[in-house]
């Protein structure tokens, strides 16, 4: 069957399960807006389209110094992703703390070496990233820079955001933490007043010598629950064990990454004996790292930037579902960009943690928001966002 043949059959078979945009059935993420978006393009691969790609380095400027348990920063580098086709165009990039061990120019270097132009069809998404993922051993973030700006444009050919594409319901998106760094209790105090009446659930990082002033400081200004993140920062077991029993009587509901990645049986042992659940972050990367780490840790946060992208990031969250695990997704300090693209799996997760784009003052787009502490979700094709400017 040809490509435009194929897609007039699945436009036809989406118009008769409500799926299409302009149906009238579909309700706007959060706002109750019906939808009524374009309809699906109908790709002619016959034509010579072909696909473009671009890229440009970005400096994200943090609003507040961002401290977690082994460093500080003022700013993220990243790299701003577009792929153009026929008159669309998809939006990507990749963002990059230093943890991850990449850098503008290790990205894009990789960037340089993806030709695009060698497939003809964008809804070649298996083979396009399979290529893409083939050009080296690591460059996570590049990769995922690529795959989310294909998504993109594949969804906006389509006329549909990706979560309805994966058949998720929008309004099953949860509440998103707001994250807290280490820091001094005068700016932790300042921090908590600025967020604690717009979400329901907020994120601290510890690890340090701090760990009980952070929370009994937070717990001077509110009482909404917590979520820590130790960022490998606790390195005896039965110490930490004895700090997670001490957080969940101060309202805390859950701990990632208590210890180093490598001490994968301490970290078995805090998740055997812990009373909160324990999501690994640093010690998962991709979903070829989920079998090891079974057993140790009672569920994964899956990151775009980590995992190569939102192809990946779905298998990773299916099969986690498959093993029992719990599943959260989470983001670096990016733009409304990526930020955009991991909510578009928010409804199928039990925790969030997506506000990478409301702790930078530099914001490129317009895409998903927050109401009442709750993650919306655009009812607009691809990963939902608009250029700003």
């Amino acid at each position: 069957m040809k490509r435009r043949d194929f897609i007039k059959t699945a436009g036809t078979a989406a118009a008769g399960t409500g799926l299409l945009a302009g149906t009238g059935g579909i309700l706007a993420g959060c706002s109750g807006k019906k939808a009524g978006g374009p309809v699906p393009y109908m790709v002619n691969t016959m034509g010579g389209a072909r696909m473009k790609l671009s890229f440009e380095p970005y400096e994200l400027k943090l609003r507040h110094t961002f401290t977690v348990a082994a460093m500080s920063r003022n700013t993220t580098p990243d790299v701003q992703v577009r792929i153009e086709y026929d008159g669309f165009t998809g939006y990507g990039e990749a963002s990059m703390p230093p943890y991850l061990g990449q850098t503008v120019e290790s990205v894009t270097s990789f960037l340089g070496k993806v030709d695009l132009g060698r497939f003809r069809d964008p809804f070649m998404l298996d083979d396009i990233l399979t290529y893409v993922d083939g050009i080296s051993e690591g460059d996570a973030a590049a990769k995922a820079a690529v795959d989310i700006a294909l998504h993109d444009l594949v969804g906006k050919l389509l006329g549909q955001p990706w979560f309805r594409i994966w058949g998720l319901d929008p309004g099953k998106a949860p509440d998103t933490t707001f994250t807290i760094g280490i820091d001094t209790p005068e700016v932790v105090r300042e921090k908590t007043k600025e967020c604690a009446d717009r979400f329901n659930i907020l994120k601290v990082k510890v690890g340090l010598d701090n760990d009980k002033e952070m929370i009994t400081t937070i717990r001077e200004i509110t009482d909404l629950p917590i979520a820590v993140d130790a960022n490998q920062g606790w390195k005896d077991k039965d110490k930490a064990l004895e700090m997670i029993w001490w957080l969940k009587e101060h309202g805390v509901v859950m701990v990632e990454q208590p210890m180093p990645k490598e001490m994968l049986d301490e970290n078995a042992w805090i998740t055997e004996n812990s009373p909160l659940p324990v999501f690994a972050d640093e010690a998962i990367q991709r979903l070829k790292d989920i079998p090891s780490i079974k057993g140790a840790y009672t569920g994964i946060n899956i990151k775009l930037m980590k995992c190569t992208g939102m192809r990946e990031a779905w298998k990773m969250l299916n099969y986690a579902r498959a093993e029992g695990m719990k599943v959260m997704t989470g983001c670096m300090t990016e733009t409304s960009c990526a930020v955009s693209a991991a909510a578009q799996l928010s409804p199928a997760v039990d925790f969030a943690d997506l506000d990478g784009n409301l702790l930078i003052a530099n914001d490129r787009f317009e895409g998903m928001t927050v109401e009442g502490g709750k993650i919306c979700l655009p009812d607009r094709p691809g990963i939902g966002v608009v250029p700003l400017g």
